[in-house]
């Protein structure tokens, strides 16, 4: 047992030796396809960061507080005046007959939804979890289907009338061309990365019939001795499975380093830019790779597979 597997190793590198070119290719054509795909998912990962907000239908989110005039009361006044304010704000919210739904979204649900859109913005997220009573409550509201945006308009000024409430956003064109942009970069980006990653596999498929043909007289003389197929397979398709894993590794390496880079950079923008939510967490970068090295080992157990079966008998 100990000899097979000295044998399949001694064999594959000898292989990798012969055809360093080839391998070289096909690990870097990989290596772009894996990166390309990883990329398309971060940046996809990033949209739906910026529109985590709005998810589920909401189109209107209502943020409220205290009354002004609740101010100078005790803290049980206040709280009473507010609890008032929220039953008026839901009695309004469940006779209007814009309103498909709505949800309230309280203290803890404040803090989430902070903690996914300032991730970018360290400063203003310490200072809104280090208190979180400065954090305002919201209502988020979702239209019945064909409600325009005269009419969404309409419902805000409405809204905001009512007792307690600080501010209303709703959002129009917003999701609409976030949403369309992400699809435009997902789908094209997919492609390309797909279109490469055809081409590692072609590439690690000539190069393990390039392997196969250069050996052919021993192939042969395996034959004759008694070799069965697979073993005489397994070296070119371990090779192709190595070529595929490297690439993989080369993939999850630039994808960490432009990663870092870019979440350095967000650190900078301006508070008010919008980007601030576009950060890649740990554990979705940590299942991504994951992702590219079951990617990059299939793909190049796929095409030397193939190339091995196929051109065996040469």
């Amino acid at each position: 047992m100990l000899a097979r597997f000295s044998y399949v190793l001694r064999e594959t590198w000898a292989s990798f030796r012969r055809n360093v070119t080839l391998t070289m290719a096909a690990i870097i054509t990989s290596a772009v396809a894996l990166l390309i795909f990883g990329l398309t998912s971060f940046v996809q990962r990033g949209f739906d960061n910026l529109v985590a907000v709005w998810e589920g239908g909401v189109e209107v989110i209502v943020y409220v507080g205290a009354p002004p005039a609740a101010d100078e009361g005790d803290a049980e006044e206040i709280a009473q005046v507010v609890a008032d304010a929220r039953a008026i704000i839901e009695g309004t919210l469940s006779e209007n007959p814009l309103i498909d739904g709505f949800t309230y979204c309280d203290t803890d649900c404040s803090v989430s939804d902070a903690q996914t859109l300032f991730a970018g913005d360290p400063t203003t997220l310490s200072l809104l979890t280090a208190n979180t009573a400065t954090l305002p409550t919201s209502y988020k509201i979702i239209p019945v289907a064909g409600t325009n945006s005269e009419q969404l308009s309409n419902l805000t000024a409405t809204l905001g009338e009512l007792p307690g409430i600080k501010s209303i956003v709703y959002a129009a064109d917003y999701i609409d061309v976030v949403s369309k942009v992400k699809n435009f970069v997902g789908l094209y980006t997919l492609i390309l990365s797909i279109l490469l990653l055809g081409a590692a596999i072609l590439l690690i498929w000539n190069t393990i019939r390039t392997a196969m043909f250069a050996r052919r007289r021993e192939i042969e003389v395996m034959k004759l001795v008694g070799a069965t197929d697979w073993f005489i397979r397994v070296p070119f398709m371990l090779e192709g499975l190595i070529q595929g894993f490297v690439g993989a590794v080369g993939a999850c390496g630039a994808l960490w380093l432009i990663n870092n880079r870019w979440t350095a950079g967000v650190h900078g923008f301006p508070p008010n830019s919008g980007l601030a939510s576009m950060i890649i967490d740990s554990d979705f970068q940590f299942s991504r790779m994951v992702m590219i090295l079951i990617i990059g080992m299939a793909a190049g157990a796929i095409g030397s597979g193939i190339a091995a079966s196929r051109f065996l008998d040469i």
